[in-house]
């Protein structure tokens, strides 16, 4: 004789083991479990067809198959959208490279803007800079408003005095130094290192 409710108790090990996540025993005796059902389309024929025998495992497999269908189909709509994102931004991207085409009209067009822009900017400094007290003249703007300028720098060294002072005790061992004039050599050549060398 067989020992049925063994044969359930393995069964229900069997189960857990192999869905933990889908599958919940609530008690052993009465063997009771739980499994989460989204559809119940198709489970009734599934247990209907299985009346009578052992049934849990086919019923558990018959639910995995239908949310591994669900899963696909989850993963299909995700990947779609990707590609649709993706697409979308590669459209986006062309349209940056696209650009507007330039012509002579809308060049000159953008041209007088652009010089208006920045005659708006200069005046506004300038406007700045005399409110300020900071209207400084350009080095030729100084030279042409004030002659005295170009001899002032002359005045200043003639006042200096052109007299260098230079210390002659420095240069009084210059007896010493061997100093070959290798200029009048005519082998010579200042490029070339080793031309000084005796041979």
């Amino acid at each position: 004789m067989t020992d049925y409710g063994e044969e359930q108790r393995n069964e229900l090990e069997a189960l857990e083991s192999i869905y933990p996540d889908s599958f919940t025993v609530l008690s052993e005796n009465p063997p009771s479990f739980t499994i989460t059902v989204t559809s119940e389309a198709g489970e009734n024929d599934e247990a209907e067809e299985n009346l009578g025998m052992v049934m849990i495992f086919t019923l558990v497999t018959a639910v995995q198959e239908k949310l591994n269908e669900i899963v696909d189909q989850i993963k299909t709509r995700r990947e779609e959208e990707k590609k649709q994102k993706e697409r979308e931004a590669e459209e986006a991207e062309k349209q940056l490279f696209h650009g507007t085409p330039v012509t002579i009209e809308n060049f000159l067009s953008w041209k007088a803007k652009f010089d208006a822009e920045l005659l708006e900017i200069k005046k506004k400094r300038m406007k700045e800079e005399e409110q300020a007290g900071k209207n400084k003249l350009s080095g030729k703007q100084l030279f042409e408003t004030d002659h005295n300028l170009d001899t002032s720098d002359i005045q200043f060294l003639e006042d200096a005095g052109n007299n260098v002072e230079v210390d002659e005790s420095l240069f009084q061992e210059m007896d010493d130094l061997e100093l070959e004039d290798d200029e009048d050599d005519p082998d010579y050549n200042p490029a070339d290192p080793g031309s000084d060398s005796a041979d």
